[in-house]
């Protein structure tokens, strides 16, 4: 029997993709994490990022569709994931203000050195003027957040247990100037004290000791 000379286009199997279609989908959706933590989602483009992922464009319509579900699955599977055990390791803080403190500290210091692409694409997408990823960050990735913190934070003042002179929603504003804002500007701040060593790790232990001792001295011989 006469056969054509084109090739059948491999078709995709029915049910569960494979061990291996799940290592690409999980690579492709990495590369758009790059992508749109460097150049910004809006700036990037589909061909953009199967360059990235060494693929071609038609390979992540496949998986994917169109950009708008590319960046919703990005969303679904990486960013709120990335951003759960931060709440739930709040919530299990209590309200004594040192122990909130530390677990904040903590927790964003877990989620920087796990997903080292969270700061730069919250400087990009939430903290900038029409960024694509503010209203997401306050309706579904830490819906409460801040004003759990705040409500704890008054609480613990109220009950003598913290500084009077401090306002509780602004210190919920310095723990995140003092946690997202330097793991985003690490790539400047490294280069300008040559400091390529210094890590999250050194990092958390800076923070947590400015925190807790502050900027003073103790003289000699006396108890920290």
């Amino acid at each position: 029997m006469a056969t054509s000379g084109k090739r059948a286009k491999p078709q995709r199997r029915a049910g569960r993709p494979s061990g291996d279609e799940k290592d690409l989908r999980r690579h492709l959706l990495d590369a758009a994490l790059g992508q749109f933590a460097r150049t910004g989602i809006a700036a990037t483009s589909l061909r953009a990022i199967a360059t990235e992922a060494g693929v071609t464009p038609a390979m992540l319509h496949y998986y994917f569709g169109d950009k708008a579900r590319l960046l919703q699955a990005v969303i679904d599977e990486r960013l709120l994931p990335s951003l759960a055990p931060l709440r739930a390791q709040l919530e299990l803080a209590g309200n004594d203000p040192a122990a909130l403190t530390e677990a904040f500290v903590r927790g964003i210091s877990d989620v920087v050195a796990s997903h080292p692409w969270l700061p730069p694409l919250w400087v990009r997408e939430v903290l900038c003027e029409g960024g694509a990823l503010r209203e997401i960050l306050f309706d579904r990735a830490v819906p409460g957040v801040p004003q759990l913190l705040a409500q704890r934070f008054a609480a613990a003042q109220a009950n003598g247990r913290l500084n009077a002179a401090l306002d509780p929603r602004l210190l919920v504003v310095s723990l995140v100037g003092l946690t997202l804002f330097p793991a985003a500007g690490a790539p400047i701040w490294r280069r300008a004290f040559d400091a390529e060593a210094l890590g999250p790790g050194a990092m958390l232990e800076h923070t947590l000791a400015l925190l807790g001792q502050g900027v003073g001295t103790t003289k000699r011989g006396e108890p920290a």
